[in-house]
């Protein structure tokens, strides 16, 4: 089983050949398009394990963008003891759902 490790948005991902993940939104990116990861930091076809340090020189995993949204919506309070102080908001992060399809 082919398989590779790769660095975007600041996490890193195990992805196989036809594997749909959620990652940070790619900024310059719209639907449908191809992207490229060239941060890749391990790549093992069948066996043959290439380690990089900190990344395998030409190894290239490319994908397609799917979609873009945004997450569920997370609740963030601060409060304030004894001065009946209380904020709430809220944060949706946006995301990219691309697929995979080539480990190279």
């Amino acid at each position: 089983m082919t398989f590779a490790i790769i660095k975007t948005g600041g996490k890193q991902y195990k992805v196989s050949e036809g594997d749909v993940l959620k990652i940070e939104k790619l900024s310059d990116a719209k639907t449908g398009d191809k992207v490229s990861f060239d941060e890749v930091l391990l790549v093992d076809r069948d066996g043959d394990v290439k380690v990089g340090t900190p990344t395998v020189a030409g190894a290239k995993v490319t994908a397609e963008l799917i979609a873009e949204g945004k997450g569920k919506k997370v609740t963030v309070v601060h409060y304030k003891a004894k001065v009946r102080h209380q904020k709430i908001g809220g944060h949706r992060q946006p995301y990219a759902q691309v697929k995979i399809e080539k480990i190279g």
